[in-house]
């Protein structure tokens, strides 16, 4: 692998990704009009698309497709149809968040290099290695790591032969990447699917610390500290912003080329970071990727901070005159941009040929010329004569993506003559493989089909989350499955439980989706020494150590489960025994879902939603705290709860327990009575969740009614008794149910 760091730019639209060109990336990732995690980017054609990757890889510069979404079965044929274009392309890499489009890839687009998005949030090296069976070339690894962190987890991705991506600038995400819902929740555009609203952005009553945007935080920006990563051994540097326009991808691209460049030339990188300062930014911090996870990190702004940066480091005349050399930059920018064309590329053909020898076509682009000649010798023919509409018939294909058939000149072609059109067939598939590559004649590949099964006959089985002893006692009135939720600080917290899970080997550890570092090794550790029959992981790295040790595993809510090729991924690929399926997805999505044969299937009945989980305090800009940064005593000891208001008077819980992130809750529970009845042959358990957290919705029945109630209720599934389904619905009180009507 090469120690050179490659400079990877945002392409939102065309002169967005030219301006990156021109101003040195050595890689662009962009997006089609559909399949990708910027939707309100101004993405392109898969017309536009070709002529991107051409002109691109004319400036040695390579392209990048974001497929970066988790995806519905009705959406795979057409998916497929993109895809079997997309293999006879010069792509250079696709950028994916979804099992089950990972698995497909590498069945069935084998020549497609595979990406992992940073959706996929990996952070540990079980991730890497749930990754590198996916058939994975590089990962972009969690934006919350530090530089030790980015260390250790890049020589593991080396030794699986997988590169590590690490976004050095942009905007930062105060939520775990592919670990948000708070849009999806609040307006219904999900992260998961490239329309995030950014609510985190909102302006918010002020708290008591006086913060109007206490979720806000500085921009992303590790100018500063090339050199440690390069020690840490990652390979592409990330530029965030697709949404951004060309003059600010252009200035911030140029910018981190020269850094780049003079460090590689002489160990020592450029000291002109506030050329950053005069295009878009909130600010910037390193927080992140030196370990510093401080209340320095936010800003009560989320709007351009440049003005303000420039008047207060600067006179006004000085502000101003670095105002107008910005404004005369983007014009310049603009006027470079406009001398690049991406039109299509124009194809001569010439064709000779007589009696009794070979038919020889000349095909000419631009500088280049090639020549092909016919195996078969020409012969005389009255009905099937080769004329004008026989070749234009033949190769009207040639006019694909990127190149036009402009003129076909037959002159030297003698009339009468014949070779059979198979030999056509053939001579226009040398074309295409001269001018487009070694992927121009690869055959296209049909999406597989799933073997329905049949609904299951038998009565699904509760499940009931908890996560304290107090509370096991109350679930032994019903017949349930029992998940204890385990901590993410496994390292100090996960020891002491060691003696609860022996003396109840019944219980199913239900593992956290962040397991950063030290604690990775400690659940796995864990893992071992207790040996349960089954979990329930929200960690992929676990999920591939459980099924390395023979152990029953199921995928959690918040690995994204959302189509039935994510679910034959799991069974096939990591033998894993279930899978929750996302709560994000509606009743007619669902209900397209194939379940594999003995296979489990669980939905979450009732639960408190979780809208984002985050390595930042979300106390600092809330409440107020003593402590100035987050640290390992903090995720430890720290016990805590707030709430926030929005503009629009919608309220947000902020809890912290002992052993876990801050994590941001909606004010009210989610409860669906109505799926039971809807898809119960689906189903092999649904799921409540009991766990104390602080919301508004409120049980009139005790511990005991309630379960007793939801076991009720799946008793009379499908039947006319819908009495327990009445009094859950009337007894708990406020709920939602929004995302089971409205989908992605």
């Amino acid at each position: 692998m090469t120690k050179q760091f490659e400079l990877l730019a945002p392409g939102g639209d065309l002169d967005a990704i030219k301006a990156a060109i021109l101003a040195g990336a050595d890689a662009i990732y962009c997006g089609l009009d559909q399949f990708n995690a910027r939707s309100r980017a101004t993405n392109m054609s898969f017309e536009h698309l070709v002529g991107v990757i051409s002109l691109a890889h004319q400036h040695d510069c390579q392209v990048f497709l974001t497929l970066n979404i988790i995806l519905l079965d009705s959406e795979f044929p057409s998916l497929f149809k993109l895809l079997n274009k997309l293999s006879q392309t010069q792509i250079d890499g696709v950028i994916v968040q979804d099992l089950g489009l990972f698995d497909l890839l590498a069945k069935r687009f084998p020549t497609l290099d595979v990406h992992a998005s940073t959706q996929i949030n990996t952070h540990n090296q079980g991730q890497l290695q749930f990754m590198s069976r996916l058939g994975v070339s590089r990962v972009n690894l969690s934006r919350e790591l530090n530089v030790n962190e980015m260390a250790s987890v890049t020589r593991v991705a080396r030794e699986l032969g997988i590169l590590t991506e690490v976004f050095v600038h942009g905007s930062y995400c105060i939520g775990f990447s592919g670990l948000c819902y708070m849009s999806s929740v609040q307006s219904g555009h999900s992260g998961n699917r490239g329309r995030c609203s950014q609510p985190c952005r909102d302006q918010y009553i002020p708290t008591a610390q006086g913060k109007s945007y206490p979720l806000n935080l500085k921009d992303n920006s590790a100018y500063s500290e090339l050199s440690l990563l390069a020690k840490a051994g990652v390979y592409s540097l990330k530029i965030e912003g697709r949404i951004k326009k060309a003059p600010y991808v252009h200035s911030v691209v140029n910018s981190w080329r020269r850094h780049i460049d003079t460090f590689l030339a002489t160990g020592k990188g450029l000291d002109e970071k506030e050329s950053l300062y005069k295009v878009f930014n909130r600010d910037f911090s390193n927080g992140y990727l030196m370990g510093d996870i401080s209340k320095e990190m936010f800003i009560d702004n989320p709007r351009d901070h440049s003005i303000q940066h420039l008047l207060a480091t600067t006179s006004a005349e000085q502000s101003q005159h670095i105002c107008d050399e910005k404004s005369k930059a983007a014009e310049l920018v603009a006027l470079e941009i406009n001398t690049i064309v991406m039109a299509a590329k124009t194809l001569s053909m010439q064709v000779q040929g007589q009696l009794g020898e070979p038919l020889h076509i000349s095909l000419t682009c631009a500088e280049q010329c090639w020549t092909f000649q016919s195996q078969s010798l020409l012969k005389f023919s009255e009905q099937s004569a080769l004329n004008t509409r026989a070749f234009e018939k033949r190769f009207k294909s040639l006019n694909g993506p990127g190149y036009d058939v402009m003129t076909m000149d037959l002159a030297g072609l003698d009339e009468g003559l014949f070779i059979p059109f198979r030999e056509l067939t053939e001579l226009k598939e040398k074309m295409n493989l001269a001018i487009r590559g070694p992927n121009a004649n690869v055959a296209p590949v049909h999406l597989p089909s799933l073997p329905r099964s049949l609904p299951l006959s038998q009565q699904p089985q509760l499940a009931v989350l908890i996560d304290s002893v107090e509370t096991l006692a109350t679930c032994a009135k019903v017949q349930a499955e029992i998940h204890y939720q385990l901590p993410e600080a496994m390292k100090r917290k996960g020891l002491p439980l060691i003696p609860l899970f022996k003396a109840h080997s019944h219980l199913i550890p239900w593992f956290p989706a962040i397991l950063l570092g030290d604690d990775y090794q400690a659940a796995i550790d864990w893992l071992k020494t207790i040996r349960p029959q089954k979990i329930v992981t929200n960690n992929s790295g676990v999920g591939h150590a459980a099924a390395e040790l023979g152990i029953h595993w199921v995928a959690g809510p918040q690995l994204n489960v959302a189509n039935s090729y994510s679910l034959s991924c799991l069974q096939t690929k990591f033998s894993s025994s279930g899978a929750f399926v996302s709560s994000e997805i509606n009743r007619q999505q669902i209900g397209q879902l194939l379940r594999p044969e003995h296979f489990e299937l669980y939905y979450s009945l009732y639960h408190p939603i979780e809208l984002m989980t985050s390595r930042q305090c979300f106390f600092h800009q809330t409440v107020g705290c003593k402590k100035s940064s987050f640290d390992d005593k903090c995720l430890t000891n720290c016990e805590k709860s707030a709430a926030i208001i929005n503009l629009k008077e919608t309220s947000f819980v902020i809890n912290k327990k002992k052993g876990e992130h801050n994590v941001l809750y909606a004010e009210t529970r989610f409860l669906n009575t109505q799926i039971v009845d809807d898809l119960a042959g689906l189903f092999s358990h649904f799921l409540i969740d009991i766990r104390n957290l602080p919301t508004q919705t409120a049980s009139a029945l005790s511990p005991t009614e309630l379960l007793k109630t939801f076991e009720q209720l799946l008793t009379q599934a499908g039947t006319s008794d819908n009495s327990a389904k009445k009094q859950l619905d009337s007894k708990i009180q406020p709920t939602v149910c929004e995302q089971y009507r409205r989908g992605l």
